[in-house]
C-alpha cells in the first residue's frame, strides 16, 4: 500500500487542485456542522497537497488562483492562504475581500491571517 505522500506524488498538478477544491467545501460543511475532528482532518490532506505542489520544481501552488472565483468562500479562502508566498498581492487582495464581505466563519480567518502577516506572525513560505 502507497503511502500518503507516494500517493500524492502520482497525481498531477490539476488532480490535487480539485480535490484541494473538494476538500475547502467539505470543510465548509463540517464547520457548519461543527465536526472539528473531521475539519482538522481535511486541514491535514489539504496541507499534505500543499506541501508536495510547493515542493515541486519550479514551486506549482500557482494553479490554486483558479480557485479565488469558486463559489464555495472556504474554497476561496484555502486557495488565497495556499498563494501568500507564490502570488503575494493576489492573495492579499482576496484575503481583504473576505475579511470585507463579513461571510463568517471565513471572514474572521481570513481577517486573523491578515493580522498575522502583518505582525510578521506568519511568514508565508
Amino acid at each position: 500500500m502507497k503511502s500518503k505522500a507516494a500517493r500524492l506524488a502520482s497525481q498531477s498538478d490539476d488532480s490535487l487542485i480539485a480535490r484541494a477544491a473538494e476538500i475547502g467545501v467539505e470543510q465548509d460543511h463540517a464547520l457548519l456542522g461543527n465536526e472539528i475532528a473531521r475539519y482538522n482532518r481535511l486541514f491535514d490532506e489539504l496541507m499534505g497537497i500543499e506541501e508536495e505542489l510547493r515542493t515541486r520544481p519550479g514551486d506549482r501552488r500557482r494553479p490554486f488562483i483558479k480557485l479565488y472565483d469558486h463559489r464555495n468562500m472556504q474554497v476561496r479562502l484555502n486557495s488565497a492562504k495556499a498563494t501568500l508566498a507564490v502570488a503575494p498581492q493576489e492573495a492579499r487582495a482576496l484575503l481583504e475581500w473576505i475579511a470585507e464581505s463579513k461571510h463568517n466563519p471565513q471572514a474572521g480567518d481570513a481577517g486573523m491571517c491578515l493580522w498575522a502577516l502583518d505582525e510578521g506572525i506568519f511568514v508565508p513560505d
